[in-house]
């Protein structure tokens, strides 16, 4: 067995039919490079041999009633991939529309926990062609927060694709085996018994950080502090209803907005979203005076060595929304990222792992409610939403034979924080995913189509 680790349990007890907490992953694949034609059932059967060699497709979760700490991962006897492999046509005429409207029910649903925490959605009828005659697909693809992160969530991803249409499949791998009741329960003793020792070592570094904070707050060397975001209609309690949009945008206009400023190519992503936000708050006569905030998740899987899957910090940042010109709004956005990641990197990549892991499961159900009746009650967001960045191969790749086209990464929205907005670098191409509330953001696709308006923005700056 493998125990979860106090953060990637935090998903678990965050999780209400409203708050989904499952990422998802829409590929749009075309299946004329799939050796011997697509079918399903052939489709189906390559899946197989990958997860054999893929054990956190075969892991379920266990817990008891004597567990005090966290649940663990097991491997599950029963395992048939029937159960997590669904396919489903789209009506006619097959568009985007069609299509977001699917992938934004089956991101409502909640995944069955009894299980592996997955579920793979094949999507015929794609802008009206058969993949049978060699024509498009698209597959969402959906794994429960508790179980990866986006860098995690990535190299899944990675091992369902290859470079090669034809490449045979790796090698099986055993999985993390079983556990009894008594196992669970007696290790998870231990685990109780010594958190008070992790609380031991997690002050002293807190207060560091605290006092660190203060001092760079006197000389302005701070990143945004959250709970100061001005709200928006995105910054409510959302609904167990989702919606989601697509952009894919050329990489190499991004790169040559990256050099001709001297920034980040995430110092860009940064300033897209700005400009689409700006835009779209501005049509609706809801733009707030003071900048929106973003979340922006970091990856800390190679500066932590704490257990668990979701290895990763976090950091805030303005959007510069309340700036017009996108040149200077892109350069304030760079040197916004840079202090807040000077300041993040000051805080500890394992800082938030520590308190989770200390933090116990009554403890999470307590915050959350708290922290549902603070959005209800009207108080400011932590952050207008998250924003993330999962770089990709830049090399074509074949999901279980079909070339990739695109790949939309959907990250999970909260109370409070009722939009996410995910992008993929992916051989030349920059695909942006945008998930949503449609009672709090209907018009979801106003938003999306305004990322090549935004990119244009910045392109017509650096002329």
């Amino acid at each position: 067995m493998q125990r979860l680790s106090g953060l990637d349990a935090s998903f678990l007890y965050l999780e209400t039919p409203a708050q989904p907490l499952h990422v998802c992953s829409v590929l749009e694949i075309d299946t004329a490079t799939m050796p011997g034609g697509y079918t399903f059932d052939r489709l189906r059967d390559a899946l197989g041999l990958r997860i054999k060699a893929m054990p956190e497709f075969r892991e379920k979760l266990a817990d008891n009633r004597l567990n005090l700490d966290h649940p663990v991962w097991v491997e599950d006897e029963d395992f048939d991939v029937d159960r997590h492999l669904h396919r489903i046509g789209l009506p006619a005429p097959g568009g985007r529309v069609e299509l977001a409207e699917i992938c934004g029910h089956i991101a409502s649903l909640t995944l069955d926990r009894s299980r592996p925490l997955w579920e793979m959605w094949i999507i015929e009828n794609v802008a009206g062609t058969d993949a049978h005659d060699g024509g498009r697909l698209a597959v969402l693809t959906k794994v429960h927060h508790a179980g990866v992160d986006g860098v995690t969530g990535a190299n899944l991803m990675s091992q369902l694709c290859t470079t090669e249409a034809d490449a045979p499949p790796p090698d099986p791998v055993t999985g993390v085996g079983g556990a009894s009741d008594l196992e669970i329960a007696v290790s998870g003793a231990v685990k109780f018994v010594t958190r008070p020792l992790k609380l031991a070592n997690v002050v002293p570094s807190t207060v560091s950080t605290v006092v660190d904070t203060v001092r760079r707050a006197r000389s302005g060397l701070t990143m945004a502090a959250p709970l100061n975001a001005p709200k928006t209609a995105f910054n409510v309690n959302v609904t167990g209803r989702r919606n989601v949009a697509f952009a894919q945008l050329d990489l190499e206009d991004i790169k040559t907005v990256k050099n001709h400023f001297g920034v980040k190519v995430n110092d860009v992503v940064m300033a897209m979203v700005a400009g689409v936000l700006r835009r779209f708050l501005l049509d609706r006569g809801e733009l707030p005076d003071s900048s929106l905030v973003a979340m922006v998740p970091v990856s800390v899987h190679d500066k932590s060595d704490r257990p668990g899957r979701n290895q990763v910090s976090g950091m805030f940042t303005k959007l510069g929304t309340d700036i017009e010109d996108p040149a200077e709004r892109l350069k304030t956005i760079a040197d916004s990222n840079s202090v807040a990641k000077q300041h993040s990197s000051a805080i500890g990549a394992t800082l938030l792992q520590d308190w989770t892991q200390f933090a116990s499961p009554a403890v999470f159900g307590v915050a959350m409610r708290v922290f549902a009746r603070s959005n209800l009650s009207g108080a400011r967001p932590v952050h207008n939403l998250v924003v993330s960045n999962v770089p990709g191969p830049q090399i074509p790749l074949y999901f279980l034979g079909s070339e990739v086209k695109a790949m939309y990464p959907l990250g999970p929205i909260f109370h409070g924080s009722g939009l996410n907005i995910t992008v993929m670098s992916l051989a030349g191409t920059l695909d942006v995913g945008l998930i949503s509330c449609p009672d709090l953001l209907p018009d979801l696709w106003d938003m999306a189509d305004d990322f090549e308006v935004a990119l244009r923005e910045l392109l017509d700056a650096t002329r």
